[in-house]
């Protein structure tokens, strides 16, 4: 599970066989953990996290959307 990106006490990545779902990106902090779609920045599921912190991480991945696409693309593009 590569990790994309750190923002203070949360931590960017997605699974490394998650071939089959459109672009997203999880996030953890502790024991919480969320996963945000990346194509139109919604939350498609948390545990944990307060609905403040929820909006700060939305707000997170629209701020750093291309990079985590770009990385995102880049780890699953087919491999010539």
């Amino acid at each position: 599970m590569p990790t994309i990106l750190r923002i203070g006490p949360y931590r960017f990545f997605f699974f490394s066989r998650e071939t089959g779902e459109p672009a997203h990106i999880h996030i953890e902090a502790g024991e919480k953990e969320a996963k945000i779609w990346l194509a139109n920045i919604r939350l498609a599921m948390s545990y944990g996290f307060r609905p403040h912190e929820i909006t700060e991480l939305l707000a997170l991945v629209k701020e750093h959307k291309e990079f985590l696409l770009e990385a995102w693309n880049g780890f699953f593009s087919p491999k010539s």
